[in-house]
């Protein structure tokens, strides 16, 4: 990193510290196991540099050390090393303990939040189901009446009887307003003719009633 540019977070801090130091530090693969108050021997180093602020080192140092690959690095055998690589202590057992145990927390604590986010993603999901179920359920339904189309017979036409049909025994229909009534001529009177409907009923019409 040649400019003077301030770093902005732990991230970009680690990365700058992997470079200037490569054999303590690294961004990839198992880390090695830090010298005890290796943070004041950083400092001192990085005093004048205008990239980092002790503030800066210290945060990123704890996450650092706190990372999965850094507490994997944490074992039985394995040498602490200061800035240039040289191997210092050998990591006791109390601290091999200590790292297996905060590894395991991490672990434990991020299935247990992917967990989480799982079941509230579930459950959203299942919201969303249940919502378009209603949804479907209550779209109405078309109750609209199926029309039937009536057979409709076709009207009968009949016509007036003429002089010569008006005569006892002829089977006419009488115009009634609402309809023909089929009958038979029983008698011809001088003003009107009387007949027998088919229920047996006679009635006196106007042989313009009458129809054939």
């Amino acid at each position: 990193m040649e400019n003077s540019e301030k770093l902005t977070n732990s991230k970009e801090v680690i990365a700058y510290i992997a470079e200037r130091f490569p054999k303590c530090f690294t961004v990839e693969g198992e880390a090695k196991p830090l010298k005890i108050g290796i943070f004041q021997e950083l400092a001192e180093r990085l005093n004048e540099d205008p990239k980092v602020s002790k503030t800066q080192l210290r945060t990123a140092l704890r996450q650092y050390t706190s990372s999965w690959r850094y507490l994997h690095g944490v074992k039985a055998g394995a040498s602490r090393v200061d800035l240039d690589g040289n191997e210092c202590d050998v990591l006791t057992e109390e601290h091999v303990e200590h790292a297996k145990q905060a590894l395991a927390e991490s672990k434990a604590k991020v299935r247990a939040r992917r967990k989480e986010q799982a079941e509230a993603k579930a459950a959203k999901n299942g919201e969303g189901k249940a919502k378009k179920v209603r949804a479907k359920a209550a779209k109405p339904k078309n109750t609209k009446p199926k029309t039937t189309k009536l057979n409709k017979k076709p009207a009968e036409t009949t016509r007036a009887l003429t002089a010569d049909e008006v005569k006892v025994g002829k089977d006419v229909s009488v115009n009634m307003g609402s309809g023909n009534m089929p009958a038979t001529i029983v008698e011809i009177n001088k003003d009107d003719v009387r007949v027998r409907l088919n229920n047996g009923l006679t009635m006196v019409v106007k042989a313009e009633h009458l129809r054939s």
